[in-house]
């Protein structure tokens, strides 16, 4: 990213992972007896230091996403450690974690599926302070929804509307704002714009660093297209079968890529 920020001149690990395994049962027959496992993740490490862009590579069923999810706490972790500013979450019972989905925030891949059709923009940008800020009176949480629709670009009259009425490109700001209403540290953000236009893609982007600059977020940004990966990260990591097969800074891995999986990642990007 151009033009480091002063979060970044002194960044230290606000995310470490460590060992981390995720894998899922497979069942068959009447009984649904576990014939087998798929290691979706198989013991990985890595560190996302605090105000900084990690961004996680790799193809559909490399692992990468469920790594974000077990991050989050949206799937059980196998094995392995997560801390987070040096606090381990591995183990935390449900009401431990309850202060960490503040901290922790997911901006999904389906900028449709993963917004309420029955709940207006008011409703679903609103329903994470009504959890976590219990305190704020109605007005408090419309002054903060109006708010947050102005930072990501969007008119505060749009909190009246359902996300039927908005393009993708604005759905996934809509989303953007519901991630950022608790005012959290960290950002997963799950292929924010794999399911977007190219230029839409770019505005999503600019958008998210324009945050990063302003809020001081840590974002691990999860994709599979490396061209998006290099524009918006410090540090890359590329995954495959479960495992991390390279990491390096965003400019090393695209001028000098180490592993074939890389190359070939780069390979596949559409030359205009």
């Amino acid at each position: 990213m151009e033009g480091d920020s002063p979060v970044k001149a002194t960044a230290s690990p606000l995310l470490k992972v460590e060992g981390l395994k995720v894998h899922f049962p497979v069942r068959a027959g009447i009984l649904q007896r576990v014939v087998d496992t798929v290691k979706a993740v198989d013991g990985i490490s890595f560190e996302v230091p605090r105000g900084t862009t990690v961004g996680l590579v790799g193809e559909s069923g490399s692992g990468k996403t469920t790594t974000g999810r077990a991050i989050a706490r949206l799937v059980p972790v196998t094995a392995g450690s997560i801390q987070y500013s040096g606090k381990e979450l591995v183990g935390l019972s449900n009401r431990e974690f309850f202060p960490y989905r503040k901290k922790i925030q997911v901006i999904f891949q389906d900028p449709f599926g993963s917004l309420n059709p029955r709940m207006s923009v008011y409703r679903i940008v609103a329903e994470p302070m009504e959890i976590h800020f219990k305190e704020w009176s109605r007005s408090q949480r419309e002054d903060r929804v109006a708010d947050l629709l102005r930072k990501v670009g969007l008119d505060p009259e749009a909190m009246r509307r359902y996300p039927h009425q908005f393009s993708g490109g604005q759905r996934q700001r809509i989303g953007i704002a519901r991630a950022l209403a608790v005012e959290p540290e960290c950002i997963i953000c799950d292929e924010p714009v794999s399911a977007l236009d190219v230029s839409v893609q770019a505005q999503i982007v600019n958008l998210l660093q324009d945050l990063q600059d302003e809020l001081g977020l840590t974002y691990l940004f999860i994709a599979h297209d490396l061209a998006v990966v290099e524009h918006i990260s410090d540090e890359v990591l590329v995954m495959t079968g479960g495992k991390i097969v390279e990491q390096a800074s965003a400019e090393a891995i695209y001028r000098n890529p180490q592993h074939p999986y890389t190359k070939g990642l780069l390979a596949a990007i559409p030359e205009l």
